[in-house]
């Protein structure tokens, strides 16, 4: 039955086998049918943000590995198989841009600010190796070719240990030959050109000809 009352819009639709399932004995829609879902209500770059977190995954030297909600070829191939649905060329150009690695949406949104603006492509959650023995740094987003890194540096590095950590990881890209940019709230605030403008200027230190 649909349900009817102040404030919500019911709807019945038939899902086939894998696009629900049980939690604590209530039925919900499965990820990769949340996702297609929310393609109809929500903006691209949301979208995309959504996209990331279900198939971030990690195996990094410093915490556990981080397993995929639902793998990134699943989750394409899921989206790709659908036909007549709303949102669903949102959810299709989602996947196109949806990229593992990212950690939060802001990290998401700041890669496709800077994919927008027609610069090099930054790679999520990249590694500069050290020397034997030296620990992996992974910034947020990486450009290999021009060697610059970006980090969104949200509240969580307010803390005293993480602003040690964030110090040391600062040193070592530093002494690897990596430019690093550091994107603040106040940045964001301030417009994606002013954020693009500090990329720019750190890939044309590097090398890079934007003409």
């Amino acid at each position: 039955m649909i349900p009817r009352r102040k404030g919500v819009i019911g709807h019945k639709r038939e899902l086939a086998a894998g696009e629900w399932m049980l939690i604590d004995g209530v039925p919900v829609t499965a990820p990769a049918r949340t996702l297609l879902d929310l393609a109809a209500i929500l903006e691209l770059d949301d979208l995309v943000a959504a996209a990331d977190f279900l198939i971030c995954e990690h195996r990094r030297n410093f915490e556990e590995p981080k397993p995929a909600i639902v793998k990134d070829s699943e989750l394409a191939a899921y989206v790709l198989s659908k036909r007549f649905l709303r949102g669903l060329a949102n959810a299709r150009e989602a996947m196109e841009l949806m990229r593992v690695g990212a950690d939060s949406p802001p990290e998401t949104k700041l890669r496709l600010v800077l994919l927008r603006a027609g610069l090099p492509e930054f790679c999520t959650n990249y590694e500069i190796p050290g020397g034997p023995g030296e620990p992996i740094v992974y910034p947020d987003l990486g450009c290999e070719e021009f060697r610059v890194c970006g980090e969104y540096e949200g509240e969580i590095h307010q803390t005293t240990e993480k602003q040690l950590y964030d110090r040391n990881r600062d040193t070592r890209t530093a002494a690897r030959g990596w430019l690093q940019v550091k994107v603040f709230n106040n940045d964001i605030r301030r417009g994606e050109d002013w954020v693009v403008g500090l990329f720019r200027q750190a890939l044309l230190r590097q090398g890079w000809n934007s003409r």
